[in-house]
């Protein structure tokens, strides 16, 4: 089962500089709408044959719009071996709304 992660408390681990990756695998489209700083952008259809360039060795936060396509990527992360695999609970849309509400919403 993936860990949900709340954007509140994500958002208080970023500021005090916890190493952790935050994938975001929306279309591309999607990200140059509205994006998280400091985001590894690979889009859900291409994770697959991208697997190598998502670390393992630190935390990894899965981002989508409203959590659904990335609570997948998380659970099939971990089916290979990820380990410290989260979900942005809500997506960028919880974001926007919660932390950052100069991030367009959509």
């Amino acid at each position: 089962m993936v860990t949900e992660t709340q954007p509140n408390d994500l958002a208080d681990r970023l500021a005090a500089g916890e190493p952790l990756t935050l994938l975001d695998v929306r279309e591309h489209w999607e990200v140059e709408h509205a994006a998280i700083d400091g985001i590894l952008h690979i889009p859900m259809g291409e994770v697959v044959a991208r697997r190598e360039e998502i670390p393992d060795d630190r935390p990894l936060v899965c981002v989508c719009h409203h959590g659904m396509r990335s609570a997948q990527v998380a659970a099939y992360l971990e089916q290979q071996g990820w380990t410290g695999v989260e979900n942005l609970s809500g997506g960028i849309d919880a974001w926007s709304q919660t932390v950052d509400p100069g991030i367009p919403r959509y």
